[in-house]
């Protein structure tokens, strides 16, 4: 089996290939390398170029027409920047993502996995949400998200598109065997910009210290990439399980995450024993497009997918640590 894979350079998109490969399905990857690293495709069937040039896609699929599914990682992911620069995110995350759609259907490819956002929900007083709960996306970049879902479930009803999109929350970690990590250069994540502040010697800055969480620090479901990535190979294996051809429906929506929440506080502590070594903190305003935070219920994701988180949250922190540690020599970062 091969699956095309957009964004297959990036954090999630080339840790998603390691999965696939490890499970016997062959990632064909995607990037305009705007942000992912050629280095990540080493080894592995890659094409540079926009996910919006039909051409490229075209060739693709000649080239590969062994190719049964699409995982839909590309977008741009950072919240501070869809808030200075919303037509940007709107034209690469929704627009290209159009272009991309009938590109594919042009192509015969039907099974399309979106790599979603849980950042689109709303959550209940105990911050916890479930694929019923309401959506209120409070940035430009979720809501691109919730726009590019609404155009895929529309898509799905007047073409023979089906569509599974994953929404899950704050991934950290790394490939275990240190093929691929994140990638950034200045990590826009929590558990970056620790790791960021204890190499620098600078206090770790908490943003938002008012939300009406337990300790007044925002609320996340932390979950390790190596499980998403899992979870990815599970959708596509289990995917006309799902979305049969026959079946009623051709949208579905599953979340990932651990099930729980944690705090930045409680990150900071988990980090803390770790390392085995204290971090100055010192608060700081919320930043634009930031809320209190939210955790996923997982029960669909084990009924559909087979799936549950099995990697801890200090695994996730070391398996960071391990990554950055690694990344220089790889990336040189």
């Amino acid at each position: 089996m091969k699956v095309l894979i957009t964004g297959g350079a990036g954090f999630i998109g080339s840790t998603v290939a390691s999965a696939c490969l490890d499970a016997g399905i062959t990632p064909v990857l995607l990037d305009s390398l705007v942000t992912g690293r050629a280095e990540f495709t080493r080894g592995r069937a890659f094409y540079e170029g926009d996910i919006a040039d039909g051409e490229l896609i075209d060739r693709i699929f000649a080239e590969h027409p062994e190719i049964s599914a699409v995982i839909h990682c590309a977008a741009l992911i950072v919240v501070p920047d869809s808030v200075s620069e919303p037509l940007r995110y709107y034209r690469v995350n929704v627009a290209k993502t159009i272009a991309l759609t009938e590109h594919l259907l042009r192509n015969g490819c039907d099974r399309l996995l979106f790599s979603s956002s849980a950042s689109i929900y709303t959550a209940g007083a105990d911050f916890s949400v479930d694929e019923d709960s309401a959506l209120d996306p409070l940035s430009p970049y979720a809501r691109t998200k919730m726009v590019t879902e609404l155009v895929f479930k529309d898509a799905a009803q007047a073409s023979p598109l089906r569509v599974l999109s994953l929404r899950y929350f704050n991934p950290i970690g790394a490939d275990p065997s240190l093929r691929t990590g994140l990638q950034a250069a200045v990590p826009s994540h929590a558990l970056g910009k620790l790791i960021q502040a204890r190499t620098n010697g600078l206090p770790f800055r908490i943003t938002g210290t008012e939300w009406p969480t337990r300790d007044g620090s925002g609320i996340r479901d932390y979950v390790h990439v190596w499980d998403l990535a899992r979870a990815h190979v599970a959708a596509v294996q289990r995917f006309d399980e799902v979305l049969p051809l026959d079946g009623p429906n051709c949208y579905e929506v599953i979340n990932l995450g651990t099930g729980r929440g944690t705090t930045v506080r409680e990150l900071i502590t988990a980090f803390e024993a770790v390392t085995g070594a204290p971090l100055p903190v010192e608060e700081a305003p919320a930043r634009p497009g930031d809320n209190a935070g939210a955790f996923t219920r997982t029960a669909k994701a084990q009924r559909l997918l087979g799936w549950h988180p099995e990697l801890s949250l200090e695994q996730g922190i070391a398996d960071t640590l391990a990554w950055f540690g690694h990344r220089e020599a790889m990336l040189g970062l």
